[in-house]
């Protein structure tokens, strides 16, 4: 563990087969709270790979995990497509925030 604190990262992705398969796989979604836990712990933040679905997107913002990227948010682009992108953008009306917080894509 002593290791693990001296790396020099402030992300730690999470790979896409455990978001896929957290929605019906007890033990991805075990695993995935499990790394969003010790990153907790590490002050590091998550983003999470291959958010596919809205309901994807819902758990982990349920389990605490803001950042993601996936076919569920957009599929890969044009740069010079992306500000077009970003200003017409908006989330699924299950990602609601509450309380003021901001749903952040990366």
């Amino acid at each position: 563990m002593t290791g693990l604190k001296k790396l020099p990262v402030k992300y730690l992705k999470i790979d896409q087969n455990f978001i896929r398969d957290m929605l019906d796989n007890s033990d991805s979604l075990l695993i995935l709270i499990g790394v969003l836990k010790l990153a907790s712990a590490f002050d590091l933040r998550v983003i999470a790979e291959g958010v596919e679905t809205a309901q994807h997107g819902s758990m982990l913002l349920e389990l605490g995990c803001e950042l993601a990227q996936g076919y569920g948010i957009a599929h890969p682009m044009p740069a010079d497509e992306l500000p077009t992108w970003v200003k017409n953008w908006k989330p699924d009306l299950t990602w609601q925030c509450t309380e003021g917080e901001k749903l952040k894509i990366e």
